[in-house]
């Protein structure tokens, strides 16, 4: 496994590196933003562990950077900012985990070894999902509402697309959290309610028929 480490703070660039190599995975580093987002672009990575705060360009830029030329490989982004504003912000430029700093090594491996199992043993799908008149093709990762586009970031798109898959079936937030960004935040966050809300402005805003309905007291469905 290949593993890009983008973090400015050398004691723990030390410990992650010589943990993951001890762990097998191939690692490089880089102790700025500039530097990791040229490596990430010119080299091919299965994981790219990213801090927010950083020299050079912060890490919520190079996230966005590194996903308009690559939208496969895992990125998760460790750093010490832990409001849900701050994880919003860096899974809305493309992160796939936020890990928050400080944090026990044997974690940092687990979601590691998560994230990329998920992106490289999902199968990929064949078929045109429509809700009504919302279309979201699964290979193509587009979306359309009444002939369209609808454009949404990563994030958007995976919440999405587990709704359409779920059709009719009440969602509660644990199994989004859980399916979505399969991590387990502090079920203190509203991080499932913000990203709903960002979906509602974009698939059901203009529309009389709202597709994505509250479940008061259980959590949400998509419902045509």
């Amino acid at each position: 496994m290949k593993v890009l480490l983008i973090e400015d703070e050398p004691d723990l660039m030390s410990v992650v590196v010589r943990g993951l190599t001890e762990a097998n995975m191939d690692v490089s580093a880089a102790a700025d933003g500039i530097t990791g987002l040229e490596m990430a672009v010119r080299h091919q990575f299965d994981l790219i562990i990213l801090d927010v705060m950083l020299p050079g360009m912060n890490g919520v830029q190079v996230c966005k950077e590194i996903r308009k030329v690559n939208d496969n490989v895992a990125i998760l982004m460790l750093t010490a900012l832990s409001s849900t504003e701050n994880i919003v912000t860096g899974l809305n430029s493309g992160a796939d985990d936020y890990l928050v700093k400080p944090f026990k090594f044997a974690e940092l491996e687990a979601r590691i070894r998560t994230l990329v199992r998920r992106s490289q043993s999902t199968p990929a799908p064949k078929n045109m999902i429509t809700v009504g008149d919302l279309e979201v093709d699964v290979m193509s990762r587009t979306v359309k509402r009444n002939e369209k586009s609808i454009s949404l970031t990563a994030t958007e798109y995976r919440l999405l697309e587990y709704f359409v898959k779920h059709q009719n079936m009440v969602l509660s937030r644990i199994q989004i959290l859980e399916s979505v960004w399969d991590i387990d935040f502090n079920m203190g966050t509203n991080v499932v309610d913000v990203y709903v809300n960002y979906l509602r402005k974009k698939v059901d805003s203009g529309h009389e028929q709202k597709l994505i309905q509250t479940v008061f007291g259980r959590g949400y469905m998509l419902k045509f």
